[in-house]
């Protein structure tokens, strides 16, 4: 895109009101490296939803706009365009009436056009241009090939190169040659699977041996769904290959490995945390996905509510303590550690993070992965940071006492020390870094900030409906509802004049499921949390030892619980009910 057409689509993003001056002037100097694309950089910064940016687009080329479409193309009209075509040119045929085609575009592109007219051509044919997401394309791409018959040209290769309609490979994985492992039909099952994960939005795959198949099941939305079979001959030339990738021992089958693997997955850079696993017969393979161009979401993408985003944006404004976030795995702390540190990420502040592993890459913060095996851990590692002049210290993960001694001292001597607990809720972190030996008064002088959250899966909007819950159900929300501040009952639900009329005022849904969820009734996920500051009645309470409860912390403060923002979130039809008790249970 030329640089007086990104100006043009950026004046007119800012007439209309969905760019700040500073955004605006913020991407022309990124443009200026030659290195960005204006539409990667504005969904990447999360300065603009994808769709919103189409449609202005649409708008700014005088084509209309194509919305994601959930219906399955018919293949005849699909097949219009040679794969190839449509993949070069990120191009899609999704409708045909009478003499007219319809063609979308994630680009306008003069030579996509010029292939369409030679397609058409002697057809007798009109074609009519619309300008669709990329995310909307890739979802019609899909279509082209599901992973099944993907897998299966794949196997039929390999079986092809056997001589037999059988694959037989060698189940010990020490006899494995290379051919084996790096063979072509081999190498596409491994690329098909781990493509297919990421157009899924799937965050782990799993590569599980069984006594007759071999299972690959993908995450998604927190929830693990098998995806295919593979026979139970290709397993350890699969595991193998995936070693291979990164750089693991191949002869080493007796204890489990680590590893890592950066790949480009649909002209994006993605990264892959591998983690082998022998068992009984074979090893199992678990990767991690870790798309780093996504860029970190904002605190308001991720779901916090109004009083708790307040909490939250105080906390970080003292310029020493500790911030921390909790909850078991897979509940979001590290992304609401990013979220927060790019809100603190200004031009007079030097941040330094330890992660393991680093998930998303921030500009402008100094982010080192930690490496146990060289005795590089959070622990070395912070003392390290520390002769490096930082303002804000972001640790992965307090692990072990010895990190929670050095992340106290650390706050008491003049930084920030963002990092992560794993505690069921709020309070537990207090309990969590006494029992590290931490003392009270070195505590309660330096505990600011606690944010206890979960990660419930958010209503796919295209296909919720209405529902009636039970009597107890209903009971339960009303009684979870009881303690709720008025004004945060005014700001969360405004429609209603009191807890009373509350679920008179608002409908609750239940999940249903269409094509464009997958069929789960689920699209994405969203933070049910509650926060807890570090008040002078709170540190009194910690420092004498006295009862440190639930009862103690709404005396001391304004305080919605992870129950009662999960209820609210099922008021406003982003959740359902049943959705909030699981995650609140596990």
């Amino acid at each position: 895109m030329s640089n007086d057409r990104n100006k043009e689509i950026l004046a007119l993003l800012s007439s209309k009101g969905l760019l700040k001056a500073e955004q605006v002037e913020e991407v022309m100097i990124a443009l200026q490296t030659g290195k960005e694309d204006l539409t990667a950089f504005l969904i990447t910064k999360n300065f603009i939803a994808e769709e919103e940016l189409t449609k202005i687009k649409a708008e700014f080329y005088k084509l209309p706009y194509q919305a994601p479409l959930e219906v399955e193309i018919d293949e005849s009209v699909l097949r219009f365009l040679p794969e190839e075509v449509a993949k070069t040119y990120k191009i899609i045929c999704f409708g045909k009436e009478e003499d007219v085609l319809k063609i979308a575009l994630v680009e306008p592109n003069l030579k996509a056009m010029e292939a369409v007219s030679f397609l058409v051509s002697g057809e007798k044919k009109r074609v009519n241009y619309y300008l669709i997401s990329n995310s909307g394309w890739e979802k019609l791409f899909k279509q082209y090939q599901k992973i099944e018959e993907e897998i299966s040209s794949a196997l039929e290769s390999r079986a092809e190169e056997e001589g037999d309609d059988l694959i037989t490979v060698d189940t010990e994985t020490s006899n494995l040659s290379s051919e084996d492992i790096n063979s072509a039909p081999v190498s596409r099952i491994v690329s098909v699977i781990i493509r297919h994960a990421v157009e899924a939005r799937a965050s782990d795959i799993h590569i599980e041996p069984y006594a007759k198949e071999s299972r690959v099941r993908y995450r998604i939305d927190g929830i693990l769904h098998t995806s295919l079979s593979l026979p139970k001959s290709i397993h350890n030339a699969v595991i193998s290959r995936v070693k291979v990738l990164a750089k693991l021992k191949l002869d080493e089958t007796r204890i489990p490995q680590d590893g890592r693997i950066r790949l480009i997955v649909n002209n994006r850079e993605v990264d892959f945390r591998i983690s082998t696993l022998p068992l009984v017969s074979s090893e199992k393979v678990v990767m991690r996905i870790l798309d780093t161009s996504k860029g970190a979401p904002s605190l308001e993408q991720l779901g916090f509510n109004k009083l708790a985003l307040r909490k939250i944006r105080e906390g970080i404004k003292k310029t020493s303590g500790i911030f921390l976030v909790t909850g078991p795995t897979g509940s979001g702390k590290t992304t609401t550690l990013y979220s927060i540190l790019t809100i603190v990420n200004k031009e007079g502040v030097n941040i330094s993070t330890l992660e393991d592993p680093i998930e998303y890459e921030i500009k402008g913060i100094n982010q080192s992965q930690v490496r146990p095996k060289v005795g590089f851990s959070f622990a070395s590692g912070l003392r390290s940071l520390l002769r490096q002049d930082p303002n804000i210290i972001m640790v992965g993960e307090v692990r072990d006492e010895e990190t929670a001694e050095l992340s106290i001292h650390a706050s008491l001597t003049g930084h920030l020390v963002l990092s992560t607990l794993h505690t069921n809720d709020a309070l537990g972190a207090v309990f969590r870094l006494l029992d590290m030996k931490i003392e009270r008064f070195l505590l309660s002088s330096t505990l600011k900030t606690v944010i206890a959250q979960r990660l419930a899966r958010k209503l796919c909007e295209h296909c919720k409906q209405e529902t009636t819950l039970s009597v107890d159900a209903l009971a339960e929300i009303r009684e979870n509802l009881a303690g709720l501040p008025v004004n945060v009952l005014q700001e969360e639900l405004p429609l209603a004049t009191s807890l009373a009329d509350v679920l008179e005022k608002y409908k609750i849904y239940q999940a249903v499921g269409c094509s464009r969820c997958d069929n789960t009734g689920y699209a994405s996920r969203l933070a049910i949390s509650e926060v807890i500051e570090i008040n002078d009645s709170l540190k009194e309470i910690i420092n004498k030892g006295q009862v440190l409860n639930f009862e103690a912390v709404c005396k001391s403060q304004e305080f919605v619980s992870i129950k009662q923002d999960g209820t609210i979130k099922v008021l406003q039809g982003q959740t359902t009910y049943e959705e909030v008790l699981r995650v609140i249970e596990s």
